[in-house]
Order: structure tokens, then sequence, then C-alpha cells
């Protein structure tokens, strides 16, 4: 059974490092799913649904990752689809990523001494705020001991941008996209609706500030006021940490206005540091672990490879 109001709560009246239109996506999901009748969104929009982020046997796959990596030093780690702080049990016909799931697996990644080198896999438009900031830390914490490599195949969009630039080093194709460095929040009115639909709804609450997203009523001033509070907040966090991490100053990522760029913009931008294809990319670095180590096979490895199992496969 989906766990609507838990969804719900991951969408709306809360800071998103997201593209705007997967945000909508997200909306008119929400829209259909929970009959929230929601009009005028994007016309145009495909209406996708939600999936959960991992299979039920989802140390399956990275077991695999590890094994793989234990033969040629290098742990490709995926970062797909949307990300959340945990997994939503959500449909929506792509793959979720969770930052547990990617924290888990850095963790074994780092604790593994076969492992060399750790390449994130990054194609993501971003996802929730909460919970980035800690992981990206994290990333750039690991950096110093053991090399970290973000190969964007083919988007690093807002969260999955933040995630990325606490990498050493920044790969992306002509083809691939990075940037989105800002924060979004959507509040939903459902007054008039219920007001058409002669419902009437009564909430008793303690607490000024108790009710202050309710979507059965307008957005109060004061609601709206600590809501864009909540998004300035985490946008001055997503900046300051972006410009630590890539060396550049909080003014110039925020001069980026959440613009994306691709291929040698994005490096002119100071936001990747590469141009390779995420293949090549992966084969330079596993041969380049492999020249340092003891005399085995190397190995052709893609960040998208069936081999390597990157949530496709039980």
């Amino acid at each position: 059974m989906k766990n609507y109001p838990r969804i719900a709560s991951m969408i709306f009246n809360t800071p998103q490092m997201v593209r705007e239109d997967w945000l909508d996506m997200a909306v008119n999901w929400a829209n259909q799913a929970m009959n929230l009748n929601i009009v005028n969104l994007h016309p145009g929009g495909q209406v996708m649904a939600m999936e959960d982020d991992e299979p039920v046997n989802a140390i399956s796959p990275a077991e695999r990752r590890l094994n793989a990596a234990r033969e040629s030093g290098v742990y490709v780690l995926p970062i797909h689809g949307v990300l959340v702080s945990r997994s939503a049990h959500m449909d929506m016909c792509t793959t979720m990523t969770s930052y547990e799931g990617i924290r888990t697996q850095l963790q074994a990644a780092m604790a593994d001494d076969a492992v060399e080198h750790i390449a994130l896999d990054v194609d993501s438009p971003g996802g929730s705020a909460t919970g980035m900031t800690d992981l990206a830390e994290e990333i750039f914490a690991a950096r110093s001991i053991k090399p970290i490599t973000a190969i964007v195949n083919f988007s690093s969009y807002s969260a999955a941008y933040g995630l990325a630039s606490a990498a050493n080093e920044i790969v992306l194709s002509n083809s691939s996209g990075v940037g989105s460095i800002g924060v979004i929040a959507r509040h939903v009115d459902m007054s008039k609706r219920y007001e058409e639909q002669g419902i009437k709804v009564t909430t008793i609450f303690a607490g000024a500030r108790k009710a202050d997203l309710a979507s059965d009523a307008p957005l109060s001033t004061e609601a709206a006021q600590w809501l864009s509070e909540l998004v300035q907040q985490n946008y001055a966090e997503f900046t300051e940490l972006v410009a630590r991490n890539r060396g550049l100053t909080v003014g110039a990522v925020r001069g980026t206005e959440a613009g994306v760029y691709f291929g040698a913009k994005g490096i002119e931008m100071g936001l990747a540091d590469r141009i390779e294809p995420p293949q090549a990319a992966i084969n330079r670095i596993a041969a380049s672990v492999h020249s340092n180590r003891k005399p085995q096979p190397v190995r052709s490895f893609s960040a998208r490879a069936a081999a390597m199992n990157c949530q496709t496969q039980s």
C-alpha cells in the first residue's frame, strides 16, 4: 500500500534541490495518484508514476558491484534518478536512489582495501534537499582517503550536482549537463476545490503556526515567508558547499542562477574538469588503477554496463 501522506510530504511544502521540470512531473503524478485535481500545471507535460528506489533484494547489485571492484580496484557507485533521503515506495516509472543507499555503498567501498578508486556514475535531475549536504560532506571527506571521480552520465543537476561537486574530479561528455544549483518549494491550495465540492474542513490545533502549510487553506503571508526563508537557508548552504568543493566563490556559484551547462561550457563555468565520454572515463580510471597493481586482466567497465548491475537487476 502506498504511503501517500509521506509521499506528499516529500513533494510539497519542503525545499527541493531538483530541476523544475522534474518537480512538475512529481506534482503531476501526485495530482493523478492522490486525486488532487490540480490544474494548469504543464498541460503538455508527461504524467508519470513513481516507483521504489530500490528492489527488495537491493543488496545483490551492490554486492556484485563490490565483487567487480575487488577485481578491478574501481567501485562504480550509481547515483541515478530522483534522489530521496530514504526509500519512499514511490512508483515514477524511473529509477530513484536514496541518500542512505549511496552512503551505505560509499562506506563499504571505503572500508574495502581492494577498492582503490570510487567512480560516481551520476545521471540524476536532483531531488530532496534533506540529507544532501550531509552526504556531500561524507564524500568530500572520503576523497582525501581514496580518489573519487564523478562521471556525469548524462545529467548531474541540483542535489545530484551537490554530491558530484564533492568528488576530486568531475568528468562529463559534450552532451552531458551540470548545474541547476538552486532550491525550489511548492504549496498546493485545495480550498477552492473543497468549496466547489461542498466540503468544509475544520482543523483544531494548538500553536499559531501549527497549520501554516495546510492544503485546505490559502498560504498565509507568515507561512509563505517561513517557507521562503527555509528555501533561502538551503540555497545558502548549497551554494557555499559547491563553492568550497569546487574552489569557486559563493558569488560565482550564485551567479549561475540555477542554470544548466553542457560540455565545455560546464568546464568554463568551473563546474567540471574534463570532457570525456562515460565509457572512456571509466576505462581510463580502471587502466590507471591496474597499472599500479600486480599484473591481472583489465576489464572494460562502463558506468552503465549490465555487469555493474547499476540498479537495473535485482
